[in-house]
């Protein structure tokens, strides 16, 4: 009897379930979804550039620390230097972070099978800096297809230079951030999908005359992109996929003392919520400020005993709005 009464309260709960999601709609619904726990992937290469410069790991730590803090309903795993060994390493997750050297020895170049199952399920992909790079070809025809967009050798370019963002996009990525401009190792002229298919641009800027100021070669020039020369290009976007899932590529991140600017990170932690199809809040994804003792923590490569502070610290202090 007792079942029996239980089974009864069970129906009755379902069918007012299901009776609530009728009246109110399916904004509801996306809303119950989008507050629904969240899982991130961060998958940081192993050691670059050098202390200060693609701390992979270091930055993948501070990404998820603050983005834990600030949105409580997300969890997040970072595993450091190598791909997880662990066969369930992606079970539940909602989004994928790489942030890694790429290129021929891009660590998902063995992988493409695997991510690209996890994307066919709808499953957010985020590449930061290096990570957008990958051989042309069937990998390069993945990320497209993930992401939107990628560094391409022999097209797109990765030069130094200060990029001023004037405007950003009506796009819940740019939520809460304000014009800004910072010194990266910005890539541009990018490759992305034929007519920017489902690809919004939200970081573009005008380099200067001086980014292709080197002679041609597979990073440094060429003639396709000597063409645009003057013209605004876009170093970072968001993509809507077939799959219903959502890419997003970061053109910056060479410097780790960037992440202490408040909009460049605040970017990047919309952009994973975003492809997690979670809620980006009203004034973006916050969370406590980044200090300079924050971003020497977790490096690969141990504090030189003389290093250029005063340029770490402008990062942080200016904050770069144009407002």
């Amino acid at each position: 009897m007792k079942r029996q009464s239980l089974l009864w309260i069970a129906a009755v709960w379902a069918f007012g379930s299901c009776l609530i999601g009728f009246v109110a709609g399916p904004d509801v619904v996306v809303a119950q979804e989008s507050a629904a726990k969240k899982r991130v992937v961060f998958l940081a290469g192993p050691p670059s550039h050098g202390y200060g410069a693609h701390e992979h790991y270091a930055g993948c730590v501070l990404l998820a620390k603050h983005l834990e803090q600030a949105m409580p309903n997300f969890e997040v795993k970072v595993y450091k230097h190598e791909w997880p060994a662990d066969p369930k390493a992606f079970e539940g997750a909602d989004c994928v972070v790489m942030y890694s050297d790429g290129g021929g020895g891009h660590p998902v170049m063995s992988h493409l099978k695997e991510i690209d199952a996890l994307a066919e399920k709808g499953v957010g992909i985020v590449c930061l800096h290096y990570a957008v790079e990958i051989p042309k070809g069937e990998p390069g025809d993945k990320f497209l297809k993930w992401i939107g967009g990628y560094f391409e050798t022999d097209w797109s370019v990765n030069p130094h230079w200060v990029a001023k963002f004037e405007k950003l996009p009506d796009h819940p990525i740019a939520r809460g951030v304000k014009p800004f401009e910072i010194e990266d190792e910005w890539y541009y002229h990018m490759r992305f999908r034929p007519e920017m298919k489902d690809v919004t641009p939200v970081l573009t800027a005008i380099p200067p005359a001086s980014t292709l100021s080197r002679p041609d070669g597979p990073h440094s020039g060429n003639p396709h992109v000597r063409k645009e020369a003057g013209l605004p290009q876009h170093v970072a976007w968001a993509s809507e996929n077939e799959s219903g899932g959502r890419g997003f590529g970061f053109t910056g991140g060479h410097d780790h003392w960037n992440w202490g600017n408040d909009d460049f990170r605040r970017v990047v932690l919309n952009a994973i919520v975003w492809s997690s199809h979670g809620e980006v809040p009203a004034n973006g994804v916050g969370g406590k400020p980044v200090d300079l003792v924050e971003l020497q923590e977790n490096q690969d490569y141990p504090k030189p005993e003389s290093y250029d502070w005063k340029r770490a610290e402008e990062r942080i202090s200016k904050q770069g709005s144009r407002e």
